[in-house]
Parts: structure tokens; sequence; C-alpha cells
């Protein structure tokens, strides 16, 4: 069995793979990522121990370490983006700035579309939002970075004296501070979303397809389908998000099945 790890800013998401079977984890699990006494604790409750691990990094290298002393002996390899794999070209001007975990997410996405796909936008809510395309000839295309939706409300608490930690709806028109913080959020993420949706469109001439993931999506779902039905009504099209539980962990499935075939 490969344990699959996508050690993030924020949390540690973990899965498996049986490389005979192609079986998968019934559900990716998640950790704080100071917490790696958790990750120890889950290994034990596993059937079968893994052999070897496969992932991707971007807490830094002392994070990294610390995991492989966790694993008590597996063998981890973590990935670097490469130009090319599983049929994806790369085309991200500098490797090495590249996130491995954007990488292994476009990963993902390419191998649950067909041939013959539409561009589609992958977008991540986490510690920090990720906008990334994929063209319909399989290129990652490249994409935005901006803080996420906790990280935009953190900054506005400590950066500014008065204030608070938003927790209120969003609305049309708030007449709340809460719900001005909470609207201005959800705003930007939805703006800088449509902004990428709209750029592929313009670019290759059709619709993309949208895709979601990360725990901040359900904070800016409502605002993001409601800004997507309203730019898209004046395009014929109007795409409905569809929700990926873990595409970091589905591109390094599909990179560890390879290699053992």
């Amino acid at each position: 069995m490969i344990l699959l790890i996508d050690s993030g800013n924020s949390r540690l998401k973990l899965g498996w793979l049986d490389p005979q079977s192609g079986a998968r984890e019934p559900a990716p699990v998640a950790f704080d990522n100071l917490d790696l006494q958790a990750l120890g604790a889950w290994l034990q409750t596993l059937e079968r121990q893994p052999s070897r691990a496969i992932g991707v990094n971007v807490a830094g290298a002392q994070r990294g370490a610390a995991i492989a002393a966790a694993l008590n002996g597996c063998p981890i390899e973590w990935m670097r983006p490469r130009n090319e794999a599983l049929g994806m070209i790369n085309a991200y001007r500098n490797q090495e700035q590249l996130g491995a975990d954007r990488w292994a997410a476009m990963l993902g996405l390419r191998m649950r579309l067909p041939e013959n796909h539409p561009p589609a936008l992958l977008a991540s809510f986490g510690t920090a939002t990720t906008l990334d395309t994929l063209s319909p000839d399989n290129a990652f295309a490249g994409g935005l970075i901006l803080p996420g939706p906790a990280m935009m409300r953190g900054a506005l608490v400590h950066g500014t004296a008065n204030l608070p930690l938003a927790e209120g709806p969003v609305t049309l028109y708030p007449t709340d501070t809460h719900e001005a913080i909470a609207t201005g959020i959800a705003a930007a993420q939805a703006g800088a979303l449509v902004r990428q949706w709209l750029a592929g469109h313009q670019r290759y001439g059709e619709v993309p397809e949208v895709y979601v993931a990360g725990g901040g999506w359900t904070e800016v779902q409502p605002e993001i389908e409601r800004l997507l039905q309203l730019v898209g009504a004046g395009l014929g099209a109007a795409p409905a998000p569809v929700f990926l539980r873990a595409p970091v962990l589905d591109g390094l499935a599909a990179l560890a099945a390879d290699r053992a075939h």
C-alpha cells in the first residue's frame, strides 16, 4: 500500500492507494499540520501498513523532516513539479516557483477529465486561494494566488485598530460591520474566480468548467454561484461548480499508479 501525503500550510491531508487493485481510501483524512502524533495514531488504524509514501509538502523542509520521522521508517518521496507528467504539460515559466500542491492538484483534475474536454478552472480555497486553468490540450496554463478567506479575515483583525473577527452573512448591501467584512471577503474571492473564468473563455473560445476544493469553499460558495449565474447568463452558459474532495491526493495517486505499472 502506498501512503499519499498532502502537507499544506495549515493541514496535513492523507490517503492511500493499493497499486495492484487501484483501490483508494474511503475518504481522505485531515489533521492540523502541527499535530504529527495524529498521523502516527491514524497509521495504526490501517489494516495494512504502507510500504512507501509519496507526497507534496509546501510547509517547509522542517515540516517535511518531521513527517518523515513520524512514518517510522516508511520511505517517502516528495514530488516536485515537472515539465510533463501523465500527459499534462506544465507551462509555468519557473518550475521552482510553482507549489507542488498546485501541480499535483492539476494532475488530479486532468486524470478525471475525458480527452476532449473544455478548459477547466480549478479553485482551491485554503490558507491561500489558488485559481488555476487546465487547457483543452492538457496544459497547466497558470493562474492566480491570493489570500484565502480565513487569511483575509485575520489580516483585517490584525492590521486595523477597530475591525472585529467577522462572523456574519453575505448580503448585497451590508449595514453591519460583520456583514460588511464577510461580504467583502466573499466578493473578493468570487471576483477573482470569475475573472479567471472569463479569461479562460476569452483565450480558448469556450466556457470553462469550474471545479472547487478546500475548506473555505462553503464560505464563498453562495456568492460565487450567484456571480457565475449573472455573468454566465450573458454567455449563454452558467456552470455549476463541481466540488473535489482531494485533488492533490488524486494527482499523487495517479503518479504512484503510473510508477507502479
